[in-house]
């Protein structure tokens, strides 16, 4: 395999299981030294273990990305161990509470806004910083197919996956001129731990929503981060990418 990554550094917040995972052990399959950060050591730590097979460096953070300090103490890890911050993927997010707009309670409104939205301002806030004193860099935010469009239930959520997209466009634009790229990445329903306790009925609705007859997979979206973190999309930020099955194109 090319080593596109060689000699970089990476950063994925939520990368102990699904997307997040496949995008940490892609990126040291790809030659990066990673910096794997959750809430769940025992699931990170396994992950660690299978990207420093690959040869690479990796390392465990436990880090609650809904607390500031905990943002800026990721980006300081990751400068104290590989010195300098290369790429940063903004994974980690919850479903949440699933509800009526009106119905809705002020503290599943409070919890997702706080974990799907402004932990992705927070880790922006200290990523950036470090890479405009390098002089380069490149972000990846994962927002979703609900960062388009609207869905019954889930106000919270796709609030939150809204303003992550407004957010990766404004972070760009500012940071172009200083040699850092910044984009977001949109998945549909993928295949994960998650959804795997869904009813069969259920299930199979989710997959009717998506043209291309099934559900995605982890690696599908792990392929996208990888080139956008690459020096092969050089040219791209600001843009939003689905990786949808077509579900936002009917």
């Amino acid at each position: 395999m090319e080593h596109s990554l060689a000699g970089k550094t990476a950063l994925v917040t939520g990368a102990a299981s699904g997307i997040g995972k496949a995008i940490a052990l892609l990126y040291g399959q790809h030659g990066a030294n990673v910096l794997v950060s959750d809430i769940d050591a025992e699931k990170g730590q396994v992950v660690v273990e299978q990207i420093k097979g690959m040869d690479v460096q990796a390392h465990f953070v436990l880090a609650d990305v809904g607390d500031p300090a905990e943002c800026q103490r990721l980006v300081n890890e990751a400068v104290n161990r590989y010195g300098k911050l290369d790429i940063a993927c903004n994974n980690a997010g919850i479903g949440g509470e699933l509800n009526k707009t009106a119905d809705y309670s002020l503290e599943g409104w409070q919890t997702i806004i706080n974990i799907n939205l402004n932990s992705v301002f927070y880790c922006l806030k200290y990523q950036l910083a470090q890479m405009a004193k390098q002089g380069t860099g490149v972000v990846v935010n994962m927002a979703s197919i609900l960062g388009q469009v609207g869905t019954p239930n889930s106000p919270g959520y796709v609030a939150a996956k809204h303003g992550v997209v407004g957010l990766t466009k404004t972070a760009a634009l500012e940071y172009a001129a200083s040699g850092i790229r910044v984009n977001a990445v949109g998945p549909a329903y993928i295949d994960t731990p998650l959804l795997s306790v869904l009813p069969a009925d259920a299930r199979e609705q989710l997959i009717s929503m998506h043209p291309i007859g099934r559900l995605g997979k982890s690696d599908e979206v792990a392929e996208l981060v990888i080139w956008l973190s690459s020096d092969k999309a050089s040219f791209v930020t600001g843009s939003y990418y689905p990786v949808d099955g077509g579900y936002l194109a009917q």
